[in-house]
């Protein structure tokens, strides 16, 4: 009789067990409020250091053009800066940079006239906005530049023979871009152009001249970022 009954109630006990499991108790979703994001492995906000090395093409230009003209050489030197984070893509700072040059020509422009010119170092401190993909930034840079620039010229057949270094001012612009490759070290890529005011050399004699120095620079970098 028992098996007989049994047998009876055997399809109603396996259809309600569906349901009866759909009754238990589950875990509660937590709220949506309550979800804190990890925070990102890298931030580009803060000061950081680094170092730079690269390759810079100049020219004198006024009157220092038809006896210099072009002149080139390689660089290294260091950078420091600062970035904030306007968003959380738009970027705006400031850096300064410092390298030492082997910027120079030597040219004989005309017979028995020797005539070079120098770039030996080169300062600069701009402004940077940029914008943030992942780990790359891709930036824009402007603002003050100088450079210590040299002329020196002999000319044998009138006894002159001069050299003279000065301190130029002037401005700078650029682009670049920089990759995070870890949360607190950078590599960068970036062109800046530099054109330093018109100065005057060799003043009270015959071969009195001025010259504005345009440079362009190709250069790579580390930044340590705090």
């Amino acid at each position: 009789m028992k098996n007989k009954v049994a047998a009876l109630l055997a399809p109603f006990v396996l259809a309600a067990g569906p349901a009866l499991s759909a009754d238990l108790p589950r875990g509660a979703a937590p709220p949506p409020g309550d979800y804190v994001a990890p925070p990102p492995a890298f931030v580009w906000s803060g000061f950081y250091v680094g170092v730079h090395g690269g390759y810079a093409f100049s020219s004198f230009e006024d009157d220092a053009n038809t006896l210099i003209g072009g002149a080139d050489g390689g660089l290294i030197g260091v950078t420091g800066g600062y970035n904030y984070m306007v968003t959380p893509q738009f970027l705006l700072g400031v850096e300064a940079d410092f390298a030492f040059t082997g910027v120079s020509k030597s040219n004989a422009p005309f017979f028995g006239v020797i005539a070079r010119g120098e770039v030996d170092d080169m300062f600069t401190l701009r402004g940077r906005a940029g914008y943030s993909i992942d780990r790359a930034l891709l930036y824009v840079t402007g603002g003050f530049a100088a450079s210590k620039n040299a002329i020196g010229l002999t000319t044998p057949f009138t006894g002159f023979y001069g050299y003279q270094a000065t301190f130029q001012p002037g401005w700078a612009l650029g682009a670049g871009v920089e990759y995070m490759i870890t949360s607190n070290l950078s590599a960068k890529g970036e062109y800046i152009f530099t054109s330093t005011g018109s100065d005057s050399y060799f003043d009270f004699s015959p071969n009195a001249l001025t010259s504005v120095v345009n440079t362009s620079s190709i250069k790579g970098g580390l930044n340590f970022h705090f």
